[in-house]
């Protein structure tokens, strides 16, 4: 059986729809929750498929997070490796660190809510294309500059790096492209605090996320199909 391993470092920010397709397509998959799990034992070399996921905190906040050093570390190994890895939101953030690229707050502010990206023409020719003429779920206040040696695939207008690919295997996604509309729910409450902070409500954002969760539930599955495919992970 094929393992994925998700590093996950808040409980309602999970796999989301990457889950099911995943088990669909034969993987076992493990959890492990950084600040909390033991990740000195952990090998990032061991599961087929490495998944970084997001979370409320900086990537440059290892001197309030100490594990954010262990994760880099394991992230580090993991693209040293050329063995597949994905990364969304904090997970993207911490694989430009990794890489040597600045993570930094972004000086245009929070980008929260849904639209869609502009895709480059590297993009277009990866499995980005999937997501072409759709909104995506954007949910951070912070941004990456682009890692040397990185394809720079999809920007927004307050976000110029959306996404990277490094070394045809690790593509790192500044939005959420695994989000829900049933998993939103629970960000809705998580994020309570920083939804009041950017003067946004919860009942716009539940009428967003009706508009185009189903939509993004279809395509973000395909984008990680066509990625699977690209680096051989399915049958």
């Amino acid at each position: 059986m094929k393992t994925c391993a998700a590093l996950r470092h808040v409980a309602f920010e999970d796999l989301g729809s990457f889950e099911p397709y995943l088990r669909r397509a034969g993987f076992d998959i493990a959890y492990h929750e950084a600040g909390y799990d033991d990740l000195s034992g952990f090998d990032p070399l061991a599961p087929d498929l490495l998944v970084v996921l997001g979370g409320p905190i900086g990537a440059y906040d290892d001197a309030i997070y100490p594990f954010l050093r262990d994760e880099l570390r394991l992230v580090e190994a993991r693209l040293a490796s050329g063995r597949p890895l994905i990364g969304l939101c904090l997970g993207a953030q911490l694989m430009a660190r990794a890489l040597g690229a600045s993570v930094h707050p972004n000086p245009a502010g929070r980008e929260i809510g849904w639209s869609p990206l502009s895709l480059t023409d590297a993009g277009m020719a990866s499995p980005l294309c999937e997501l072409a003429g759709i909104d995506v779920l954007h949910w951070h206040g912070d941004t990456f500059d682009l890692p040397a040696g990185a394809a720079a695939l999809a920007s927004t207008a307050i976000t110029p790096n959306q996404a990277f690919l490094h070394g045809g295997a690790a593509l790192g996604l500044q939005f959420h492209v695994e989000g829900t509309a049933r998993g939103l729910e629970r960000w809705f409450i998580g994020h309570a605090a920083e939804i009041g902070q950017a003067g946004l409500s919860v009942p716009d954002l539940r009428a967003a996320t009706a508009r185009h969760a189903a939509a993004l539930e279809q395509q973000g599955t395909r984008l990680l199909g066509r990625f699977l495919d690209g680096v051989r992970l399915l049958a």
